[in-house]
């Protein structure tokens, strides 16, 4: 699902045809998780095919490299061209992007001796889907911010997510929510999290939790179209006196949580604040105003 026999890599400065591109089993990589990575979309905006927040999200994997000891070799403005020229090849518009860092054979636990570039991009829906989740508490918390970088997108750290993603649909649910080392609030297994209560939403603080790109973006428009929001921790058990919640993410987008481990939540969600920046949110990454939208 994610190439065929005409799909286009952009590989270390090349672009080949996937079907010839390879990888070196000894990889730092593939054994130690050690590589850093970026989801991006791209959409068929009304002012043509557009990379939303192209820079942000390079200028994020310049950032993880750094914070992670992996040296890259490109300008951001260079991985964005590189973009947009793989989307042409590809004959793509509406496409998820996925940048990887990946490093040479190394079996020691030291500072990468090669590091490769790859980008590829594909069709890919909504990662959650268009339904409201119904979504469980995980045993698996978020990672302490003293034992890693929480903040960089480092291959590795996704086992975390992984497993709790998987605990989660083997009780039933579609997802997860993380807590942090403390019991607090955190977020999903690949996206940010969001919960309203009394005309207000609420979203954990950076520091136990990834800096969302989509996560930022609906800050923005929480101040453009003044929905009151606050950063701050908060427990499981106001969240199961919330109104409402959703999560967001570059692959989930904005989608809404219908109930927590079985607990629905009182409000409908065409009539949550959470509804009103998921349509603010479409309109903005299609280039079309979302001014009149009234809260």
């Amino acid at each position: 699902m994610y190439y065929t026999n005409d799909t286009v890599l952009f590989v270390n400065g090349k672009f080949i045809p996937a079907r010839e591109a390879t990888t070196d089993l000894f990889s730092q990589t593939l054994h130690y998780g050690y590589g850093v990575f970026e989801g991006i979309r791209a959409y068929r905006s009304v002012n043509g095919t557009k990379i939303f927040k192209a820079k942000e999200h390079f200028e994020r994997l310049a950032k993880s490299c750094a914070l992670a000891g992996i040296p890259l070799n490109y300008h951001v403005e260079e991985l964005i061209q590189a973009s947009y020229q793989l989307l042409e090849k590809n004959n793509l518009s509406n496409a998820y992007i996925r940048p990887l860092v990946y490093c040479g054979p190394n079996m020691s636990l030291t500072a990468p001796k090669e590091v490769f570039v790859m980008i590829t991009a594909w069709e890919w829906g909504k990662y959650l889907g268009d339904q409201l989740l119904n979504v469980c508490i995980s045993s698996y918390q978020r990672p302490n911010p003293k034992s890693i970088k929480v903040e960089a997108k480092v291959c590795g750290h996704y086992v975390n997510s992984i497993m709790a993603t998987n605990e989660a649909r083997q009780r039933g649910f579609d997802e997860a929510l993380m807590l942090d080392m403390e019991g607090r609030l955190a977020e999903g297994p690949g996206a940010n999290f969001f919960f309203e209560k009394n005309g207000e939403l609420v979203t954990p603080p950076l520091g136990n939790i990834l800096p969302g790109i989509t996560r930022h973006t609906v800050l923005e428009i929480c101040h453009e179209l003044d929905i009151p929001v606050e950063q701050r921790h908060a427990t499981p058990e106001e969240l199961f006196e919330a109104d409402s919640a959703f999560f967001c993410g570059t692959a989930a987008e904005v989608v809404g949580i219908q109930s927590v481990e079985s607990q629905a939540f009182p409000k409908p969600w065409k009539k949550t604040l959470g509804a009103i920046v998921q349509e603010a949110y479409q309109n903005l990454v299609l280039d079309k105003s979302y001014s009149y939208v009234i809260v």
